[in-house]
C-alpha cells in the first residue's frame, strides 16, 4: 500500500470523529464539514512521516481550525446579528443540511449548542475537548496555547456556565418548565387556544426592535393578542428550544448553533404574565444561560 493510499484511509477512519468535534466547536455541519476539509488539506502539506500520533495531529489541527473559524465568527458577530433578522437567519439556515444538523444536534442537545455560543473561544473548546472528548487538559493548553492549568480552569469556567448557578428551586424551575413548554408546544403547532391557556388574561409581550420585522420595539397585551403573535411565530419556536435564563425557564433560538433569540418568561401562579423577547447583541450576549436537567 502506498503512502498516499495509507493516509487516506487513516483520516477517513477518523473523519466521523473529527467531524464530531467540529460540530461540537462550531455548532453548524457546513462549517464542521470546512473544518475537517480544512484539515484533510493541511495533512497532503505536511510530511506525515514526522508525525508520531496521527489521531492526536488531527484533533490538535481540526481544533485550531475551529478556533480561528470561532474568533472570525465573533468579531463579526454583531454585525451579522444586526444586518439579519432572526426569521431571516432561520430561512436561510433551513436551505442548507436540515436532516444532517437535526440529528447532530440531537446528539448534542440543541439546548447545549445554545450555551455553547455564550462562552469565549477557549471556553469552548476547552469544555468540549475534555469534558465531551475526554482530552487531557495537558494535549489542550497547547491548542489553545495556555497552560494546562490555565485551560483546566477555562473548562471549569465553562462547566459552571452550561450548567448554571443561582437557579431558583427545583419546584419552580419545574412549575416553569411545564409552562413553558406547554406554550413551546401550542407555538409550534399553531394552536391558539393552547397558547390562550397558558397565558394571564394580562399578559404583557415585549420585543426589542432587533427581533421583529420593524424597526421598532413590539409591544402587546392581553392572552389573545399575545397568542395571535405566537402563532404567526411557529417557525421561530421550531427552532427554540428551553434553557435557564437567568436562573429562570426560558426559550432560545440559534440556528447553526448561533443565538440569535432568548424568549425571558415571567411565570405566576401556572400562568405566563410577562414574555420578553431579546434579540439585541448586547443584552443576548449580557444573558445567564445554562442547560436543563
Amino acid at each position: 500500500m502506498d503512502e498516499g493510499t495509507w493516509l487516506t484511509e487513516r483520516f477517513d477512519a477518523q473523519r466521523g470523529r473529527l467531524r464530531g468535534v467540529a460540530f461540537r466547536m462550531l455548532g453548524s455541519v457546513s462549517e464542521a464539514d470546512d473544518a475537517v476539509q480544512e484539515t484533510w488539506l493541511r495533512l497532503n502539506r505536511t510530511d506525515s512521516e514526522g508525525v508520531e500520533n496521527l489521531d492526536a495531529w488531527l484533533t490538535t489541527v481540526v481544533t485550531r481550525v475551529c478556533l480561528n473559524m470561532l474568533r472570525s465568527r465573533r468579531s463579526r458577530r454583531e454585525e451579522s446579528l444586526e444586518l439579519h433578522t432572526p426569521d431571516q437567519v432561520a430561512r436561510t439556515d433551513e436551505a442548507r443540511d436540515p436532516e444532517q444538523e437535526a440529528v447532530l444536534a440531537d446528539s448534542v442537545g440543541m439546548a447545549m449548542l445554545v450555551v455553547l455560543d455564550t462562552l469565549s473561544p477557549a471556553e469552548r473548546l476547552a469544555f468540549v475537548l475534555h469534558d465531551m472528548f475526554a482530552v487531557p487538559f495537558d494535549e489542550i493548553g497547547p491548542m489553545i496555547e495556555r497552560t494546562p492549568a490555565a485551560a483546566r480552569q477555562l473548562a471549569s469556567r465553562a462547566r459552571r456556565r452550561v450548567k448554571g448557578g443561582g437557579v431558583t428551586h427545583d419546584a419552580d424551575v419545574a412549575d416553569q418548565r411545564r409552562v413553558v413548554e406547554a406554550f413551546l408546544a401550542a407555538s409550534r403547532s399553531g394552536d391558539l387556544e393552547g397558547l390562550v391557556a397558558v397565558l394571564d388574561p394580562d399578559v404583557v409581550f415585549h420585543a426589542d426592535r432587533q427581533a421583529g420585522p420593524t424597526t421598532e420595539a413590539i409591544v402587546m397585551r392581553g392572552a389573545h393578542n399575545v397568542a395571535k403573535g405566537a402563532r404567526l411565530a411557529s417557525e421561530r419556536a421550531k427552532l427554540s428550544q428551553p434553557v435557564l435564563v437567568n436562573g429562570a425557564v426560558g426559550l432560545a433560538m440559534a440556528p447553526r448553533g448561533r443565538l440569535s433569540l432568548v424568549l425571558a418568561f415571567t411565570v405566576a401562579n401556572g400562568k405566563i404574565a410577562e414574555i420578553d423577547v431579546i434579540a439585541d447583541p448586547e443584552r443576548l450576549h449580557s444573558l445567564d444561560l445554562s442547560v436543563l436537567d
